[in-house]
């Protein structure tokens, strides 16, 4: 019998794609741990020899820029750009080809609109000509803009079919929309409308949000005639904001812990607490995964994280699957009202209010938000079920294991609110002890590789969010200009006098919203317009935010754009229908919730006057 043949050589073309996947890997990995590495030296310098690094803020915003346009890329490359869900509803087939064809090309076609604007932007910075720091001229680094939008819009044509032929016809009907732009049949404050019905169109067949959002802001910007680079600046302006580092380098924590054996020993604390009482599984599942959102900012994260750990464990514990099912997608949301989560940094920075007061704001709400879903756990377990014994010993040992991890919240928390850091600083210092610990302590990580993996993937999952902020700002900015915000308080405060009626009417709006749009783009979409409707009706900012993120919360939930429901679905290896009626109940249970956060304004409010 003869010797099988060995695998033979990659390629050329191989060798350069792997080659560009781990440059670009490593490129935005290296950003953020410099992004991670300035404030601390910032906060050491001053502390020590009572000076700073010049530019080091300058320098910290622009990498946010350099890994957030990069990370996108990354999200296109592995072809994970945040979309609506209605795509995924066609079967397989011939249609659902010609329908990824059609929104992939649609997709890489407002890419290109903004590689244009983008352009434009850094030729006007050119010629300003100033510096950013150490020599290094502004525009040279916004080049990462152009560059960014030419990766994610070529890989979506690359996407958009399996095969040479699917791709060349993406490309052909993507350059038949530019040069419709360039060269209009007809005036572009005529053609807009119906360019924004196609739009649509194309968003129901499932193209990528940010190109929906970014499409609607450059079709309205080009019906009035305002030069592309409009979005591009916003784009610029938002991923520059002097406070979203944090959201990265959070997010970055988060990663480490998930990737790391956090997960495993988490469990094992809140297993040996509560697991002995009845519905202890569900209290465990709903701290866990609150712990773990808390920090990546993004629930499905948590889902694919522990779901292989909680399923059985409530399984174990003779829950009907159907229950632990619908227990884990719920819990997965649980988290996004607790500090340091990325929704409430991105509230604060769009609503313009005081990161450490929307952290201290979202609290008591989380805490109900979390009692409600336990609660609902505890009900559905057996009547006759008793768990183990408590054992003191088990829970000692499981807390001494985790012990540096359980102190995670206390640094992150401690450092922002003890007045020594500030957010961004705050931030870093949280990245960097989850990476000794998880790294050094545990030893889960190996320094090298596997470190810059798991930097790239939180690159990964920021770049995409932030693909989306950028371009929905540009729309954003566009409704500003059009007055729409101030039309919008005359027409409401005229036709709703109560503010216990407005209040009731912005949980049905925003549940609406929740249906239909993310959390991110919802937040830089919807509350530039809410702030001051809010403020007509005397409503704390802090209050309606947290009302605002309770509502999207459960949005993660509802259909179609309900993440958690296809995550889940993927996680657990369920059709779309098992997962959203495993989850309904556990939506219903938390409305009430909701309702309480609306109507009891204190429970937003009394920490931030405490301690804000």
């Amino acid at each position: 019998m003869s010797a099988p043949e060995p695998p033979s050589a990659p390629g050329p073309l191989a060798r350069a794609s792997a080659l560009l996947r781990a440059g670009e890997d490593g490129v935005v990995a290296l950003c953020l741990l410099i992004m991670m590495v300035l404030p601390l030296l910032e906060i050491a310098l001053r502390a020590t020899l009572k000076v700073g690094i010049v530019g080091s803020s300058a320098l910290v915003q622009h990498l946010v820029l350099v890994a957030g346009m990069l990370g996108g890329a990354l999200a296109a490359r592995e072809d994970r750009l945040l979309a609506l869900a209605t795509g995924e509803l066609v079967p397989e087939g011939r249609w659902k080809h010609a329908v990824r064809t059609i929104a992939y090309a649609a997709g890489a076609a407002v890419a290109a609109g903004l590689v244009v604007g983008s352009w434009q932007f850094v030729a006007s910075e050119r010629a300003a000509g100033k510096t950013l720091a150490y020599g290094v001229p502004y525009w040279v680094v916004e080049l990462a803009l152009p560059a960014g939008f030419a990766l994610v819009g070529l890989r979506l044509l690359f996407h958009a079919g399996r095969s040479w032929k699917g791709r060349a016809a993406a490309t052909a009907l993507a350059a038949a929309v530019v040069a419709t732009a360039f060269h209009p049949a007809a005036s572009p404050g005529f053609l807009q409308w119906p360019a924004l019905g196609l739009l649509l169109l194309a968003a129901a067949l499932g193209a990528p949000v940010f190109a929906v959002l970014g499409g609607a802001a450059l079709i309205l910007f080009w019906g009035a005639d305002v030069p592309a680079a409009a979005v591009a600046v916003e784009h610029y302006r938002l991923t520059t904001n002097p406070t979203l580092p944090a959201v990265p380098l959070f997010t970055l924590a988060g990663y480490f812990l998930a990737e790391g054996g956090a997960s495993t020993r988490l469990v094992r604390v809140f297993q040996a607490l509560f697991g002995s009482l009845r519905g202890g599984p569900a209290v465990v599942t709903a701290l866990v995964c609150a712990f773990f959102t808390s920090f990546t900012g993004a629930s499905g994260v948590t889902i694919l994280a522990l779901g292989g750990l909680l399923m059985p464990v409530l399984l174990g514990a003779k829950y009907p699957e159907k229950r632990a099912l619908g227990l884990i997608t719920g819990a997965g949301a649980l988290g996004l009202l607790f500090p340091p989560c990325f929704p409430l940094i991105l509230y604060a920075i769009v609503a313009k209010v005081e990161v450490r007061r929307i952290f201290l704001g979202g609290i008591l709400p989380g805490l109900v938000m979390v009692a409600l879903t336990i609660w609902w756990g505890v009900r559905q377990a057996a009547p006759a079920e008793h768990g183990a014994r408590f054992d003191r010993r088990e829970a000692w040992r499981a807390c001494r294991a985790a012990f540096w991890e359980l102190l995670l919240p206390v640094v992150a928390v401690g450092a922002l609110l003890g007045g020594f850091a500030t957010p961004v600083e705050a931030s870093a210092l949280t990245a960097l002890y989850a990476f000794v610990v998880e790294t050094f302590l545990y030893r889960d990580l190996k320094p090298g590789r596997a470190t810059l993996k798991v930097a790239a993937e939180a690159g990964l999952l920021v770049g995409g969010v932030l693909l989306i902020l950028g371009v929905a700002l540009g729309f954003t900015n566009y409704l500003v200009d059009a007055e729409v915000p101030a039309k919008m308080v005359e027409w409401v405060t005229g036709a709703v006098s109560s503010p216990f009626l407005f209040l009731l009417l912005l949980n049905l709006f925003l549940l609406a919203v929740g249906c239909l749009m993310d959390i991110f783009s919802a937040t830089v979409v919807v509350v530039p317009i809410l702030v001051p409707i809010g403020a007509a009706y005397g409503i704390d900012p802090i209050h309606l935010g947290i009302v605002f993120l309770a509502n999207l919360e459960l949005g993660y939930l509802t259909p179609p754009v309900g993440m958690n429901l296809f995550l889940a679905s993927y996680r657990f290896r369920k059709p779309l229908p098992e997962v959203y009626r495993a989850v309904w109940p556990v939506l219903l249970w938390r409305l009430p919730g909701v309702v309480l956060i609306t109507y009891l304004p204190w429970l937003s409010t009394f920490l931030p006057r405490w301690l804000g």
